[in-house]
């Protein structure tokens, strides 16, 4: 659902608002406003409602000079970073309350960080707390929920009109493409199958200089690509595979995204517990969509191509066995011990297509493995692949956008678990699952471009169980943010 709020730029408070948001540094002398003379703060009566100044805290009055406002703790405001103002923003907008609010914002952002980047990381912040998914929400229960967070209008109040502008912009293309990421995984897998994340990607980047082309269930036979055959035999759904091209060239910078829309597990059945958050298994494929959508309204000039594999990962008579062997597009064949290890048989076709390609780069990024949720958590993702500037880049660029990614080894001594009595390779590793993201970094491995390649897990960050910072309950997206600032920066692997 589109980010229902409406933010502005203007030199002066708009007459009316319901609230004002303020800045507060701590000095040695007390705390000071990030607006001169806006207010005057007895700094006995702010340590009496337990406010200290640190960055975050927040402090609501009921009246200030006839209006209410809420006060937010800038620390001493030296170490502000692109990453806090983001947080800063998130925290703000989910303590402003009114429909019509204002943020005045001169002052806040430090003039030694880029301008554009900086306000474009504290909007960010402000849009995407604003998220929410009620698509399917009765009347009655949000007329029931209003006044949790019902600001429609927010104005940012600057004397540096013009120059802000840019990057609230900047925010509002990015926020929106994280936005329509979120919603594709939010949706019920009964309504996002194959065909209709086809549908709602052809709507998204329509008039987006985006190229679409589809290949259904008869082409990807005609194509070889036995993974995605082989993990959508179980479902009445067909499979789909989608190539997203942006500014045709030679060497692009290829973005592949895991897409099970639905994971029963196939015929190793997940448990009932283990399914109830299985329509998030197609994070990847939204993260990619919503990148090139973000990188064609960005103007971005250099050339991008996003591959996805779709399918409906499903338990039925015609559905993979265990000890079936498909072949992969490249020609590798794979013994399937596990048909719930199936995301990494769709990325071999997909990477094996990659290939082809001559990419400067190439990135998956999927929802694979319940190790490395165990490993990192549901807040950092794991990365791995076989070239440090190109991992380090992404960390970097992930530390910007205000995502997590740490570095998971392969090493080739790993590679044996994975061999296969039959075939080129299984699709497990060694029985107890040890090591489990490893493998199946090495199993991709063997279907990647066989240089500039990283993977991305993304099991653990593709989800959010609590309401917290730029995060809501459910899809956050995870991946957009991180891409865009890696392939736009001047950082970005070459």
């Amino acid at each position: 659902m589109p980010i229902d709020l409406n933010v502005s730029v203007q030199s002066r408070e708009p007459a009316g608002g319901d609230q004002i948001g303020l800045g507060l540094f701590r000095t040695s002398k007390g705390f000071r406003a990030n607006v001169s003379g806006i207010v005057d703060l007895d700094e006995l009566y702010l340590s009496r409602r337990n406010f200290s100044g640190d960055f975050g805290d927040v402090l609501n009055l009921p009246a200030l000079n006839g209006q209410a406002a809420v006060c937010i703790g800038l620390g001493e405001g030296t170490k502000l970073d692109y990453l806090s103002l983001r947080t800063l923003g998130a925290k703000l907008l989910r303590a402003l309350h009114g429909e019509n609010c204002a943020v005045y914002l001169d002052g806040i952002i430090p003039k030694r960080l880029d301008q554009k980047k900086a306000v474009a990381s504290f909007v960010e912040g402000i849009l995407l707390a604003s998220y929410r998914f009620e698509k399917y929400k009765s009347k009655v229960n949000l007329d029931r929920n209003k006044g949790s967070n019902q600001v429609k209008n927010l104005c940012l109040v600057t004397s540096q009109v013009q120059s802000i502008k840019s990057g609230v912009e900047r925010a509002k293309v990015i926020s929106s493409c994280v936005a329509f990421a979120r919603d594709l995984v939010n949706e019920p897998a009964g309504t996002m199958t194959p065909k209709n994340f086809e549908s709602s990607a052809k709507e998204f980047l329509k008039s987006s200089g985006v190229e679409i082309e589809i290949w259904d269930e008869k082409k990807i036979a005609t194509e070889r690509l036995g993974g995605v055959i082989g993990v959508s035999k179980g479902s009445n759904e067909p499979p789909r595979f989608i190539t997203l091209r942006l500014n045709k060239g030679k060497a692009p910078v290829v973005l592949v995204g895991k897409g099970v829309t639905f994971d029963s597990g196939g015929l190793s059945l997940k448990s009932a517990g283990g399914m109830e958050t299985m329509k998030t298994d197609m994070s990847g494929a939204a993260a990619v969509v919503g990148t090139l959508a973000c990188l064609a309204r960005l103007k971005h000039k250099g050339p991008v191509v996003g591959l996805i594999p779709l399918v409906e990962n499903m338990p039925s008579g015609s559905a993979t066995k265990p000890g079936d062997v498909l072949v992969a597009r490249n020609g590798k064949t794979i013994e399937v011990l596990n048909t719930d290890a199936e995301g990494r048989l769709i990325l071999a076709d997909a990477l094996s297509i990659a290939c082809e390609l001559e990419p400067a780069a190439t990135i998956d990024l999927a929802t694979l493995t319940g190790a490395c949720v165990v490993a990192l958590g549901d807040k950092i993702a794991g990365v791995m692949g076989d070239d440090t500037r190109l991992v380090d880049g992404l960390i970097k660029s992930a530390q910007r956008a205000g995502e997590d990614l740490w570095r998971l080894p392969l090493p080739d001594f790993y590679r044996k678990h994975i061999d296969s009595e039959i075939a080129d390779i299984k699709n497990v590793g060694s029985p107890g699952g040890a090591g489990g993201s490893i493998t199946a970094g090495l199993f991709l491995k063997e279907f990647a471009p066989p240089n500039h390649w990283a993977h991305l897990d993304i099991a653990g960050p593709a989800r959010s169980t609590v309401d917290e910072g730029v995060l809501q309950k459910g899809a956050t997206g995870f991946g957009v943010r991180t891409l865009v600032e890696f392939i736009t920066s001047s950082g970005a692997f070459r």
